[in-house]
């Protein structure tokens, strides 16, 4: 049996894909582990709102009923927000175990890479990838998203990786396996609440149009994905020095609770959102949104270069 006969197409993104028009994924952990209910379906719905308001189709992705969910809406999303953290956090490793089990599931980066490939989308907008944690030179843990970026044809438009990781080797793994890495308006590489993380940008972009002929190149040579850095927008950002402290807090936690593994990013997330007072969260949905935005104007960008030129009339 094909992977394509486990996919459910909304009636709408199936519609917009079958014309040509511009469609954005948006992934479900973000949902299901990201924050609580109700902040996690408002996020979800403006998300949404703001790929709309640019010009392309939201196509949020779950795994639900033990199938790949591409365009989940209405009751179905509401029941993915208030599932939250009882939901599975789908991984690769998962999907097959997942589909068999037919429970719910919220895709991670790498997961929501997979089907949005598999329904023939090629822009996707999230929050922050993952990547090589700290302390990975131990305990090895270091997230299938990375391989994924270097062998799925989608572009993944994000404000960097997640602070918690260790951005230098995450871009290492990256440079190893490929992926090309793009700063759209940057030179330097975010950190997820912060603008720059000390590292550069394989290349800079500032008009849509251009990341959006690279995406194009990039799917046409076979060459796997790409990574478009985007950052927080600076009213959003938070303090460089205060939010490492506030890590390195609730990278202590974890180890003292043991928690390792796909516990781990929920863990520290949640853990920095008490002791930020709740501006990770903040932070969090507005540098969401921002992805979301860049993300539909390069979809349009890269819809408008499918569509076939009028032919030239002569007299």
């Amino acid at each position: 049996m094909s992977a394509k006969a486990y996919l459910s197409i909304s009636n709408e993104v199936k519609s917009a894909l079958a014309a040509g028009k511009p469609v954005v994924a948006l992934e479900s952990t973000i949902i299901t582990h990201g924050m609580p209910y109700p902040q996690n379906l408002e996020m979800a719905k403006n998300v949404e709102a703001v790929v709309r308001q640019h010009g392309a189709v939201p196509a949020t992705i779950a795994i639900m009923d033990g199938r790949f969910a591409v365009g989940v809406s209405g009751d179905d999303l509401e029941r993915l927000a208030l599932e939250g953290g009882k939901a599975a956090k789908a991984s690769r490793r998962d999907v097959a175990a997942l589909l068999v089990q037919g429970g719910m599931a919220g895709t991670t980066v790498a997961t929501t890479m997979q089907i949005a490939a598999l329904a023939g989308i090629s822009i996707f907008a999230t929050g922050g990838i993952g990547g090589v944690h700290r302390g990975a030179e131990d305990t090895f843990d270091i997230s299938a998203d990375l391989e994924e970026l270097s062998r799925t044809p989608v572009a993944v438009i994000c404000a960097g990786a997640k602070s918690i990781l260790d951005i230098g080797k995450t871009l290492e793994v990256l440079e190893t396996n490929g992926v090309p890495v793009l700063g759209y308006g940057t030179d330097d590489f975010p950190a997820f609440w912060t603008r720059v993380s000390g590292h550069k940008v394989d290349h800079r972009f500032d008009d849509v149009a251009d990341l959006a002929k690279v995406v194009a190149l990039q799917i046409e040579l076979g060459m796997g994905g790409v990574l478009i850095a985007n950052p927080i927008p600076e009213a959003d950002a938070l303090d460089a020095a205060s939010i490492e402290a506030r890590i390195a807090e609730a990278i202590r936690g974890a180890e003292t609770e043991g928690v390792s593994r796909k516990a781990l990013t929920p863990f520290l997330l949640n853990r920095i959102f008490e002791l930020t007072e709740g501006k990770s969260l903040k932070s969090n949905i507005a540098l969401v949104e921002n992805n979301a935005k860049v993300a539909a104007q390069i979809a349009v960008a890269l819809a408008a270069r499918a569509q076939p030129k009028p032919a030239i009339r002569r007299a």
